[in-house]
């Protein structure tokens, strides 16, 4: 993992350049190209199937196998293990979750907890405290000690978000925050990535609601059988 050089304010946050992933033999990403700069809201649309989830998971660092180039934050972390993705800025929040069910909701929020973040041009990002993500979520501020495996679907969503900004990432990458949530807590959900853009935060989301993402996004890019086409 590298610095990249020549950063300038107009130097996306985020810049992927044919990045391609493989499932064992199968490839399922080819050679995709996209950018996200900082305060941006951006989507990737596309059916089931068509390459979302693994176009963030090749991003992240977690598949078994990727090419190709991806700078976050003027780092080169093409070759990056989640973790080092992480400790950068990058959050990512799961299509499935995966909170700590063992654990209350306080709990889950106090495992996310890393130090204040800079961009690269030496501004401060936002920082997040549990005042802040219970505010941004009532829902969670009222379930504190309850286990998280007494959620319903959508508060589980709810808590993963809050768990991953309580790490006060400079980018969120979500996957597909709509999907299998009650209609009020798909309101909630939008409400919530208009309230990170108004913070300067910058979110990648997977997406099939096309209403929901035309709400939030600034732009969007279609997925096709794991190609990247610019909308």
């Amino acid at each position: 993992m590298t610095q990249a050089s020549n950063h300038t304010t107009t130097t996306p946050l985020l810049n992927v350049q044919g990045l391609n992933a493989w499932y064992g033999a199968a490839q399922v990403l080819f050679n995709a190209q996209l950018h996200v700069q900082r305060g941006e809201v951006v989507a990737l649309m596309g059916r089931n199937g068509a390459g979302k989830s693994s176009t963030l998971k090749a991003i992240m660092g977690l598949m078994p196998r990727r090419t190709g180039s991806v700078v976050f934050a003027g780092y080169d972390i093409s070759h990056a293990e989640p973790y080092q993705a992480a400790r950068l800025g990058l959050g990512y929040v799961p299509e499935d979750r995966r909170i700590f069910t063992d654990l209350t909701v306080l709990e889950n929020l106090q495992l996310g907890i890393q130090a204040a973040r800079l961009f690269a041009d030496g501004t401060a990002a936002p920082q997040w405290s549990l005042e802040q993500i219970f505010a941004l979520f009532p829902n969670l501020a009222d379930m504190q000690q309850r286990p998280a495996s007494h959620m319903s679907g959508g508060e589980q969503q709810m808590l993963t978000v809050a768990r991953t900004l309580m790490g006060n990432p400079l980018m969120v990458l979500l996957d597909e925050p709509s999907e299998g949530v009650a209609p009020v807590i798909v309101e909630q959900m939008g409400e919530m990535i208009l309230a990170l853009k108004r913070q300067g935060l910058s979110v990648l989301l997977s997406e099939q609601n096309t209403h929901f993402a035309q709400w939030v996004s600034d732009r969007s890019y279609t997925l096709d059988r794991g190609v990247l086409t610019a909308s």
